[in-house]
């Protein structure tokens, strides 16, 4: 008799224990779009688990990251059963976003792009927009991604791009030869994110590229005109250990992604390309903020003029031009520190200083070129952002690039969100 009363009175208690550390609700509040059955599909605390301020840490951390969550607190509350109530506190973003990015051409005239993206489509966080842009040529796209539509974890992505620009296409003795791109593709991807740290895509690209002479001395024998229907497979894997604190970051991330292409002919051929980023992140003090990412690309090493790597004022030297190079390698470093001249309500005004440097590998030439300093460009530099803290990526930069060494250039780049 004693012994069952003894493992009466430990059942008991134990089940008292377990129930004074049990979370009775997940309250939701603050957002006024972003729908709370969203929310509370994608957290980890639930309703019947115990209470843990480490998972409850990790929810907050994973919210926002989200487009439509500028910032998140939490509370908990211990009702009248002795159970907790957790009640998350989102602060929403802005998610309505124009873009207007503007850079000079080959030619030192002025392009554009135009974009306008929402990114809380339903309340849902979907994305769904598209672009205009005006270099030399028109061109346009449209996206739409749903990264959890079927389920907290499993979504999916469509897009489709029509653009056409003057590329320049580099021969032997520096011999350059203006054409014009036109490529016309369809993309359609799955999503499927493991957890807030670890995020996968794969999909398929079907495209029609076509390269039409436009001026400049094309080698004897070289065609002006040539065409290919491409098939691609693509996949991505994002690892994700980033903190956000409105225009602070901390933490790192690495994004990978793959390109396996089918399809081409003779001079527009199949292909292989990968590349990783990796991006850290340090807050120094209370307003500083050192980032960092370098860039590893490699590339099926064929000798032709279409590498597909590019030198590049909007994707990785500031300063530099609008596609003044070509390689099938690449190596990359862009660092900067970002200080916050002033605060106020949702206003930033942040500085920066950087450094972007990169080599490249031509086209059929050896990976020690990489490194023995004859691609090598040097652009340090420094700008302005002008930050909206509760519009997401609302971050209106302007850089001036100052290449050091022979046969560079200088120029100012203006764009949506920052660098990196």
């Amino acid at each position: 008799m004693k012994k069952l009363l003894l493992i009466f009175l430990f059942f008991n208690i134990s089940m008292n224990m377990y129930s004074q550390n049990t979370v009775s609700n997940l309250l939701i509040e603050g957002n006024k779009k972003t729908k709370s059955s969203l929310l509370k599909r994608l957290a980890l605390v639930k309703p019947g688990t115990v209470l843990d301020t480490l998972v409850i840490d990790a929810d907050i951390r994973r919210l926002k990251l989200l487009p439509s969550i500028a910032n998140a607190t939490y509370k908990v509350v211990l009702d009248k059963e002795k159970t907790y109530n957790v009640v998350y506190n989102v602060e929403e973003n802005f998610t309505i976003i124009p873009g207007l990015s503007i850079f000079t051409d080959n030619n030192d005239e002025f392009a554009y792009r135009l974009s306008l993206f929402e990114f809380n489509l339903l309340g849902q966080n979907q994305l769904i927009g598209g672009f205009y842009s005006k270099d030399v040529f028109d061109s346009y796209g449209a996206y739409w991604e749903a990264p959890y539509l079927f389920t907290r974890k499993l979504g999916v992505g469509v897009n489709y791009q029509n653009l056409v620009s003057q590329e320049p296409v580099f021969f032997e003795n520096d011999n350059q030869v203006d054409y014009k791109f036109d490529t016309k593709a369809f993309e359609t991807y799955l999503i499927y994110e493991h957890n807030f740290h670890n995020r996968f895509q794969l999909g398929v690209n079907l495209s029609k590229e076509n390269y039409t002479f436009l001026e400049g001395e094309v080698p004897n024998g070289f065609p002006t005109e040539i065409g290919a229907n491409k098939t691609a497979l693509i996949g991505e894997y994002e690892y994700n250990n980033i903190n956000i604190d409105y225009q602070y970051k901390e933490g790192f991330r690495s994004l990978l992604n793959f390109r396996l292409v089918t399809g081409g002919n003779d001079l527009l051929r199949n292909f292989f390309i990968g590349r990783n980023d990796f991006e850290y992140f340090k807050k120094i003090n209370k307003k500083g903020n050192w980032a960092s990412r370098l860039r590893l690309a490699f590339a099926s090493n064929d000798t032709t003029p279409f590498a597909p790597f590019a030198v590049d004022n909007q994707l990785n030297i500031r300063g530099a031009g609008n596609t003044i190079d070509r390689g099938t390698a690449a190596i990359v470093l862009n660092t900067e520190y970002r200080y916050t001249l002033y605060e106020r309500n949702w206003f930033v005004l942040q500085s920066n200083v950087f450094i972007d440097a990169g080599s490249w590998r031509n086209p059929g030439g050896n990976l020690s070129e990489l490194f023995n300093g004859s691609t090598v460009r040097f652009h340090p530099g420094a700008g302005i952002r002008f930050i909206h803290k509760r519009i997401f990526n609302a971050v209106f930069r302007l850089d001036y690039g100052y290449g050091i060494g022979d046969n560079t250039s200088r120029g100012i780049v203006f764009g949506i969100g920052q660098y990196f």
